[in-house]
């Protein structure tokens, strides 16, 4: 997870601001420049000395008299706070939240019949008892492409009382566009899917401008997050539970056509999983285990297999099974997982990207939309219900 951690640069003080050089100085959060027969006063708030500002507190700056030329906002830690200056010249405010516990300086410059004056004020943003923080970015691995199914998934480390304030600064951008939405799953964690698949070959930016935001509850956001993610090949499987094959595809070309044993079907636990699911995560070697039961308990077992490919959260992978290389393409015999030969296995384990699409049919069971990543099996509006802002 990459924390954006640039400093607090100064902030222009809009389209109409100007860089120009100070002539005198001002004193705390208010400055009166005289100029033949007008006086320009500036008034700064929060003014000069202030502590425990609320982070989410918005800077003023207005002049009376006169004209601001130029307002720059500079701060002790975290992220720059940017602002605007009204169209008249004659008040400017901020558009962003402070850092908590950041001591910031307001630089404000008034110009009033060809004088110009430098007006300060320098104050502190409250160090809150509770903060927010994003624990966990998904996906976050230095240099990986993932699939064209890919969702972003935030974690947080602490439940979030106010949604709609924290999703409200959540930003995804993709090099190339597409609609998207956030979806809550419980109190910490929110989702964010596409309402087609991306666009493949691309990098999408996200940031969280968290710092500062109010959560609700008198907690605080405390800082920033930004990731680039690289979108890869669009790799796409389809495979038919009663046919026991799946075809591989990379870009719309088909690169294999793959047999398979799948689940057997005698209880629930032991049907593969129809619908839309996505890779997961892989690993080389897996130990899996029977879920629920334990040695001696009917129907138990632990088996160590290789080259495995995660595409649910209830056991079931693409992994390489010696042992029913005589079933494959004709029964299904596995315990849930889509059993195929070693070599096979190996070649699927080293294009798998997270995130590239699984499309299964044929069997009696549905993925659930929230088993796994499989956020596909909801309709895009239905997906949106989850949405905090509506």
């Amino acid at each position: 997870m990459a924390i954006n951690g640039r400093p607090a640069l100064a902030a222009a003080g809009g389209a109409g601001a100007v860089a120009l050089l100070a002539a005198g100085c001002g004193i705390g959060g208010t400055g009166v420049l005289s100029a033949g027969e007008s006086d320009a006063t500036v008034t700064i708030t929060p003014a000069t000395g202030t502590r425990g500002v609320a982070p989410d507190a918005v800077i003023k700056v207005k002049a009376s008299g006169g004209k601001l030329a130029k307002v720059t906002v500079q701060g002790s830690k975290g992220s720059a706070v940017t602002g605007e200056l009204a169209g008249d010249k004659k008040t400017w405010h901020s558009t962003r939240t402070m850092t908590p516990g950041a001591s910031y300086t307001v630089t404000a410059q008034a110009k009033s019949g060809g004088k110009l004056r430098t007006v300060t004020s320098a104050f502190t943003a409250l160090t809150p008892a509770r903060t927010l923080s994003i624990s966990d970015v998904t996906p976050n691995l230095r240099g990986e492409e993932v699939g064209v199914g890919m969702p972003i998934i935030l974690r947080f480390d602490r439940p979030v009382a106010d949604k709609a304030a924290v999703e409200k600064v959540l930003h995804v951008t993709p090099d190339k566009p597409v609609e998207g939405a956030w979806r809550w799953i419980g109190s910490q964690e929110v989702v964010y899917r596409t309402k087609t698949y991306w666009q493949p070959h691309q990098t999408v930016q996200f940031r969280a401008d968290l710092a500062g935001v109010n959560a609700g509850g008198g907690v605080y956001g405390a800082a920033d997050v930004a990731e680039t993610i690289s979108i890869g090949a669009a790799q796409v499987t389809t495979g038919d539970i009663g046919a026991h094959r799946m075809t591989v595809t990379r870009d719309g070309r088909r690169l294999r056509t793959v047999p398979f044993s799948a689940g057997n079907g005698e209880t629930r636990e032991f049907t593969t999983t129809s619908g839309v699911h996505l890779l997961m995560d892989k690993g080389n070697p897996v130990t899996m285990t029977s879920p629920g039961r334990r040695p001696g308990d009917a129907g138990y077992y632990q088996q160590v297999v290789n080259y495995a490919v995660r595409f649910s959260d209830s056991g079931e992978y693409v992994h390489s099974a010696p042992w029913s290389v005589g079933s494959q393409g004709s029964a299904n015999v596995s315990h849930g997982c889509l059993n195929v030969s070693p070599s096979d296995a190996a070649w699927f384990y080293g294009i798998a990207q997270r995130g590239d699409v699984l499309k299964l049919t044929g069997s009696t069971r549905e993925v659930e939309w929230d088993n796994g990543w499989s956020f596909w099996q909801l309709p895009f509006a239905k997906w949106k219900e989850g949405g905090a802002l509506g």
